[in-house]
């Protein structure tokens, strides 16, 4: 027998796999790809909190990865990690939920649980997971358990992992929540139980939730404070002085990753379905976000008249391109609509980044830059999109024609903040 199937191996299920594993589980990972499979069976990883040397401990360790999901029925545990992208409408598409469903529902064996870890609206273990894994004529909360636990990764982040993060578990019964935290606290230190699959599915959109609104506050913020000539990076850091009742949040030029800008509107998008109002902070929040590369580019234009430059034809540095801070991800990242926005306008767009190798923004190849201390003074206009350890933004902007810094590391006059 199996310990557990992980069946999505992500940004989710692959760290949660390692932490398995040395909690002394056996773990068999399932992905629909052969290429991750087969990398990951090779010792490569794919993802960035994991390096090759971690998947070959794995691997040393007992893990395999398979295509094969008949391999699910020898296992005790079932977890769901497959993505959960927005649809056109704006609800989340759970076409791989669905289908991951499907298949445990094929090797369903009696005594399971079945946990789902995917981010969604509330509703959907209870509404749409649980009627699949029913069809192979066991019942939830009888004939094996079924849990929701929402995955809370935060990638690169150095201090805080997945056992050491507080881990949410909501059962369909309270049988099915006690399995679960029994099977986390293998591993995870801290398990938080919640009265049931809705309130654990909730608590993960609060989390995004109120992190979505509060960067919108201080996106909307810097654009008034820089036509009234008041520096928002020396309030926020006079307003984080207070010892209470303040959390800092900064703007920037976007916000990207598959949380910030996406799960907030599954719950803004179930509200509207099945409430018929719509959920305003949510949608308020998402206009203000989603408009700041539209911003940066206008910034960007400004800035370039003021030198007596046209945007038609100037050469212009996108530094970093993934939506985070040293690492490779570049989903929803920011500096694609920028990149898109300010070609259409007709400039020269390249980029520089350590971590990524080839970049396209909009399907459309962008020139990747090599050496970035050079590059700086031979172009019209620096953007600093994502600030890399690597990067020593004093420095650059110092050598640069023109820095646009949108992440107010800089603090000399030789660049201009968001």
């Amino acid at each position: 027998m199996t310990d557990v199937v992980i069946l999505g191996l992500g940004y989710v299920g692959l760290p949660l796999a390692k932490e398995a594993i040395q909690g002394g589980a056996t773990v068999v990972g399932l992905d629909v790809k052969e290429s991750v499979v087969d990398g990951l069976n090779a010792g490569r990883s794919h993802i960035d909190d994991l390096s090759d040397a971690d998947v070959a401990a794995m691997i040393a360790a007992g893990f395999r990865a398979t295509l094969d999901e008949t391999e699910i029925a020898s296992a005790t545990t079932a977890v769901i990690c497959v993505p959960t992208p927005l649809h056109g409408d704006g609800g989340p598409d759970l076409t791989a939920v669905e289908s991951a469903a499907h298949a445990v529902s094929r090797q369903l064996q009696p005594g399971m649980l079945v946990v789902l870890e995917s981010t969604t609206y509330p509703g959907t273990t209870d509404e749409i997971v649980r009627p699949i894994l029913e069809q192979s004529g066991l019942t939830a909360g009888v004939d094996f358990d079924l849990a929701f636990s929402p995955e809370r990764i935060d990638p690169g982040n150095k201090e805080f992992g997945p056992r050491n993060t507080p881990k949410i578990v909501g059962g369909d019964t309270p049988r099915c929540t006690e399995r679960a935290a029994e099977f986390y606290g293998r591993f995870v230190d801290t398990i938080v139980r919640t009265k049931g699959t809705r309130e654990a599915e909730t608590a993960k959109l609060l989390e995004n939730t109120y992190r979505h609104v509060n960067i919108a506050l201080v996106n909307e913020m810097a654009r008034f404070c820089h036509e009234l000539g008041v520096d928002l990076w020396d309030v926020i850091h006079a307003a984080s002085s207070k010892p209470f009742g303040f959390q800092a949040f900064y703007p920037g030029p976007g916000v990207g990753g598959h949380c910030i800008p996406i799960d907030p509107n599954y719950l803004s998008h179930k509200v509207r379905a099945k409430l018929g109002y719509p959920f305003r902070f949510v949608e308020l929040a998402q206009e203000i976000n989603s408009s700041m590369p539209s911003y940066v580019v206008w910034r960007a234009q400004n800035i370039l008249n003021d030198a007596g430059l046209a945007c038609n034809g100037s050469r212009i540095l996108l530094l970093g391109v993934t939506y985070k801070a040293d690492i490779g991800d570049q989903r929803e990242s920011p500096a694609i609509p920028v990149a898109r926005l300010l070609a259409g306008l007709g400039a020269k767009v390249s980029y520089h980044d350590p971590l990524v190798t080839n970049w396209k923004a909009g399907g459309v190849d962008v020139p990747r830059i090599d050496d970035v201390e050079v590059a700086v003074g031979d172009v019209d206009l620096v953007i600093l999109i994502q600030n890399h350890s690597v990067y020593d933004p004093e420095k650059l902007s110092r050598r640069s024609r023109r820095f646009f810094d949108t992440h107010g590391v800089t603090s000399g006059e030789a660049a201009q903040r968001l």
